[in-house]
């Protein structure tokens, strides 16, 4: 048997992009729209933040199991960024239905409205995420070393993407959907009259 020529982690560097650009072309073709598309994906920076951070106080390395955690973190940060941009759209058009769009005061209306209504499932999501993955963190026995290198990232970005994206997601759409009531407020150019004596 030929022995492997190369460590498994350069692998993992492969498939981490291949991964996200799956997820990618999976959103765009859910949403046909590539602005929704960047602006759910920005959900995996900011889960890698809280990731990072958890790696160093636990003085990990990047690993294979690192690796693992990782990428099974960005496919639900990426599903919480699509059912939070989900309740941003619904709120959306339900105030351009009802004809209460007119200003920026009732786009940011809107969208208070829609995240609100965002905060209980998301809270209740990452909150049986994370104490689904507390007993990992605390198990001792064979095999803890490596399960609980899959875990502690995904802790770190559960944690940090739903506070950011609680902050970041609203402020975000609502910088996205002014454009269009801006451009719509502007007043049209008056052409002046020429008065003949």
């Amino acid at each position: 048997m030929r022995p492997f020529s190369y460590p498994a982690i350069h692998n993992f560097r492969l498939y981490l992009p291949i991964t996200l650009l799956i997820v990618i072309l999976i959103i765009y073709l859910n949403t046909r729209s590539f602005v929704e598309t960047l602006i759910i994906m920005l959900s995996v920076p900011l889960a890698l933040v809280g990731s990072f951070w958890m790696l160093y106080l636990y003085g990990y390395n990047l690993s294979v199991a690192v690796w693992i955690g990782l990428i099974a973190l960005a496919g639900v940060s990426a599903e919480m960024g699509v059912v939070m941009l989900l309740y941003l759209d619904l709120a959306y058009e339900q105030w351009l239905r009802e004809g209460k769009l007119r200003s920026l005061q009732d786009l940011r209306d809107a969208i208070y409205h829609g995240a609100a209504k965002r905060l209980r499932p998301i809270a209740m999501t990452a909150s049986v995420i994370i104490v689904g993955l507390l007993p990992i963190m605390w198990s001792q026995g064979a095999g803890a070393d490596v399960m609980k290198r899959i875990a502690t990232p995904m802790i770190g970005g559960i944690i940090t993407s739903t506070v950011m994206g609680l902050v970041v997601y609203p402020a975000i759409y609502f910088l996205w959907r002014s454009r269009k009531i801006k451009a719509e407020s502007l007043p049209e150019p008056t052409v002046a009259k020429s008065v003949t004596a």
